[in-house]
């Protein structure tokens, strides 16, 4: 019997995570801020958008994503909007904001620059807007 104990397998090689990382913005499914939800047409059927809109969208999702608080992703996605909350200071609120949407955007390699926040109050309800620059992209202005 010349038959093995225990069965041979061959291992398959493994490739690095940022080996040759995707560059290319890709068509995506348009999303609707306002209504939360996709856009369809009168068939009920999904409309798609370019890669820059789609880029668009994923900045404005990922700067209202809480981070930790989806299983499904990993612990560099999203922002800490609860802890900068937490503060009792508008400027520092202001300032812990600008860095948390900073650091979550530039998690994709796509994202060149994040700059221009502009922060308004109404009461305890804080709007900003900021702009974002895709690397091959014109800016585009994301409001929250």
């Amino acid at each position: 019997m010349s038959e093995a104990l225990f069965p041979v397998v061959d291992i398959p090689e493994f490739i690095p995570e940022n080996s040759g990382y995707d560059t290319e913005y890709r068509r995506s499914v348009r999303w609707d801020p306002v209504e939360g939800d996709f856009v369809r047409d009168g068939a009920n059927r999904m409309v798609e958008c370019d890669g820059r809109e789609a880029f668009a969208i994923w900045c404005f999702k990922i700067a209202q994503t809480e981070r930790y608080r989806c299983l499904a992703y990993p612990d560099s996605i999203g922002t800490e909007m609860e802890r900068a909350m937490d503060n009792d200071d508008e400027k520092t609120i202001e300032s812990m904001v600008q860095r948390t949407i900073t650091e979550a955007l530039k998690v994709n390699p796509r994202t060149e620059d994040v700059w221009d926040f502009t922060f308004s109050w109404d009461g305890d309800n804080m709007h900003f807007r900021f702009r974002v620059k895709g690397i091959g992209l014109d800016e585009i202005t994301v409001t929250i």
